[in-house]
């Protein structure tokens, strides 16, 4: 069985809560794509953990965890992520973790080429997380990146292609953003800082999940970031620079041979967005801060407070139709017990047009939400694990989504803990 796990809207869904939960029937967990950029938050029996680079199936201790070379990888970033779970007691060795010989790897100047060119933006600017995400994919298609494989050469071949590949940045770095340039020597003793660390985990992990197929198997593809997030689909220019979509998985695992037997989409009840960009069903004031504080809405990777906002029925249809999802985990339904009346956003208003497509360009930039409202249950649903447990007003919540999105939604979280969660029937 080969499963995506992936986000249907803006990120920051709860994927990683769902890949802990559901990882118990897999073998494999492989992140397929993005880098340090953005956190996922597990809590289980063991803890509470944020994990930015690991696959959340490193928590389960018989579950193989791969970063396969659609991620782009902090190296100094992975190895302080591993130093501190295994502090909080998760093993971590070279039998449970693999990482792609063919990942690129985030060097200090491209983190500072991210700060410089959202400085120089300034209000103008993408809301990067200044990871160096962009600039690192920009230099993967660029061919001038240095991949996890390469701290295997011979350090004669990875110096002479790090030289090379200096002075090519310097012309950006020093004569471009005029600050001083980029020094070899300094890069040359990162690298073998943390190279020399990670380079045990590193190997063939394309060869290594097609043989596990071949055995039998059961994969799990894990994404970071949601569909609206997507270079290709999502509210470009303010997406990350990756493919967050689920028909990727494969290809930034390293099997691109392979089929998704089934693609599970994560969705929340209500709306959020970290970062800048057109977010149409935003609320502001009193109402947003309380739905804000009720869901805990802060990033996990960068602490920044999330944009919040009614189910957004136009960017959920979008996302479950770009993901191809085959059901739907709803996530915090838990969170909207507070409200006597539940916002939905049920179409935009562009000028005097109603759309009920979710749009690009001028329409998405500038346009507003129409809001509806269905009933809430005023009653904490935390307590419930089977569907005849909750109230009447939140199962017709449950059906009316599933319905406007045009998917079945097979699992319900009301809560954070791995228990915490109801199967549809």
């Amino acid at each position: 069985m080969l499963t995506a796990i992936t986000g249907i809207n803006w990120g920051d869904e709860g994927k990683g809560r769902m890949v802990d939960l559901l990882s118990e029937d897999y073998d494999i967990v492989v992140r397929y794509q993005g880098g340090n950029n953005a956190g996922h938050t597990v809590v289980n029996d063991r803890g509470k953990f944020i994990l930015n680079l690991l696959p959340s199936g490193i928590l389960r201790p018989d579950v193989v965890n791969v970063i396969g070379n659609g991620v782009v990888v902090d190296i100094k970033h992975l190895v302080g992520e591993i130093n501190k779970l295994r502090g909080l007691g998760i093993e971590i060795t070279p039998d449970n973790l693999k990482l792609s010989d063919r990942a690129v790897i985030v060097m200090p100047y491209h983190v500072d080429q991210d700060c410089l060119e959202e400085d120089r933006l300034a209000d103008a600017k993408f809301g990067s997380t200044k990871r160096g995400i962009a600039p690192v994919y920009g230099d993967k298609y660029m061919k001038k990146g240095i991949r996890l494989g390469d701290l295997l050469d011979s350090e004669e071949d990875l110096k002479e292609r790090l030289r090379a590949i200096i002075e090519w940045k310097n012309l950006l770095i020093e004569k471009g953003y005029g600050i001083k340039p980029i020094i070899f020597e300094d890069m040359w003793s990162y690298l073998k800082e943390y190279g020399d660390i990670v380079k045990d985990y590193v190997c063939d992990t394309g060869l290594y999940l097609n043989e596990a197929n071949k055995e039998g198997k059961n994969i799990m593809f894990e994404a970071q970031l949601g569909a609206l997030r997507d270079i290709d689909f999502g509210i470009y220019p303010f997406t990350s620079s990756s493919s967050t979509i689920a028909p990727y998985a494969p290809i930034g695992a390293g099997v691109p041979n392979l089929k998704l037997t089934n693609s599970v989409g994560i969705m929340k009840a209500y709306s959020t967005c970290v970062g800048e960009g057109p977010f149409t069903a935003e609320i502001f004031g009193d109402k947003a801060e309380e739905l804000r504080k009720a869901g805990n809405e802060y990033g996990a990777a960068t602490g920044r407070p999330r944009r919040v906002g009614g189910f957004d029925i136009l960017a959920s249809r979008y996302g479950v139709r770009a993901q191809g999802s085959d059901v739907i985990a709803l996530t915090k339904l838990d969170v909207l017990s507070y409200m006597e009346e539940i916002p939905v956003c049920v179409a935009y208003k562009f000028g005097d047009q109603i759309l009920d497509e979710f749009p690009i360009g001028e329409k998405l930039f500038k346009a507003e939400p129409v809001y509806e409202y269905k009933k809430g249950w005023m009653k904490d649903i935390s307590g419930c694990r089977r569907l005849e447990d909750l109230p009447n007003e939140a199962i017709d919540y449950i059906k009316y989504l599933e319905e406007v999105v045009d998917c079945k939604i097979k699992y319900v979280s009301v809560g954070p803990e791995r228990d915490q969660y109801i199967v549809m029937a």
